[in-house]
């Protein structure tokens, strides 16, 4: 994952240090381009300068295996506690309700 980063970094330094790539089945992306209403109300609130895009880097399917050209799907954070508190909210299995179960 950190020659991911770097590679993206170097690709496009706009993106910044506080950066995050997000799996394709991740349940913030309603597609590739795009983050769902909800993770997008999120974002609006607690991180309005998180941008999103999508950028190729190139990326071994295994190790040992040839690197090809792939597409990835990036959100990129001014800062740091931004980048952590999407991921506690976005990455993690949704918990549920104890009250609930």
């Amino acid at each position: 994952m950190i020659d991911i980063i770097k590679q993206l970094q170097e690709a496009n330094p706009s993106l910044g240090t506080t950066i995050i790539v997000l799996r394709a089945d991740s349940r913030a992306l309603s597609d590739p381009a795009t983050l769902t209403p909800e993770a997008q109300t999120w974002i609006a609130e607690m991180a309005p300068d998180a941008r999103l895009s999508q950028e190729k880097i190139l990326l071994a399917p295994y190790p040992g295996a040839a690197p090809a050209e792939r597409t990835v799907t990036v959100l990129a954070f001014s800062e740091s506690r931004h980048l952590a508190a999407f991921a506690t909210a976005w990455t993690a299995d949704p918990i549920e309700d104890e009250d609930a179960a």
